[in-house]
């Protein structure tokens, strides 16, 4: 028996192992798209497989939502991203990539080197207080009082 054009959204959670109401959220955010039956009962292409495997590894390497959003927009409707569309993707990401790396890698090194010295001290500290930014707004438990 060939698969159904159309998945439910159980099936569609089933088969992308993503949650009933993640896929609702990324219906509402434009993400992933169904048609209602005359039950209102949603139905999605197979397609959106495709999409919710893009959205995932996208989410993955630490791309927010929104962006994936604006990169999904480019695609026409009903259409699952492709393989040449997946590379134009990543390279359009690849430098913010590259750059969540580097900053990662210099609080991971200022992170081990603080736990060695001991210092313990929020005047001088490279990783809580850089530069003594702090000092400039006075006395006062400044990073207490943030919201």
């Amino acid at each position: 028996m060939p698969p159904a054009k159309e998945l439910t959204i159980g099936d569609l959670s089933a088969r992308s192992g993503v949650p009933q109401s993640a896929l609702r959220f990324y219906e509402r955010q434009g993400l992933i798209a169904s048609r209602r039956t005359s039950g209102n009962q949603r139905r999605y292409d197979r397609t959106a497989l495709r999409r919710i495997a893009f959205i995932r590894a996208s989410q993955r390497v630490g791309i927010p939502l929104a962006q994936v959003g604006e990169v999904l927009a480019f695609l026409p409707e009903g259409q699952p991203p492709t393989r040449e569309f997946w590379v134009r993707a990543s390279e359009c990401w690849r430098e913010a990539l590259d750059d969540r790396i580097a900053r990662l890698e210099r609080m991971r090194d200022r992170f081990t080197s603080c736990i060695g010295c001991g210092c313990l001290s929020f005047d001088e500290c490279a990783l809580v207080n850089p530069n003594d930014t702090l000092g400039e707004r006075g006395p006062g438990a400044h990073l207490l009082e943030a919201r």
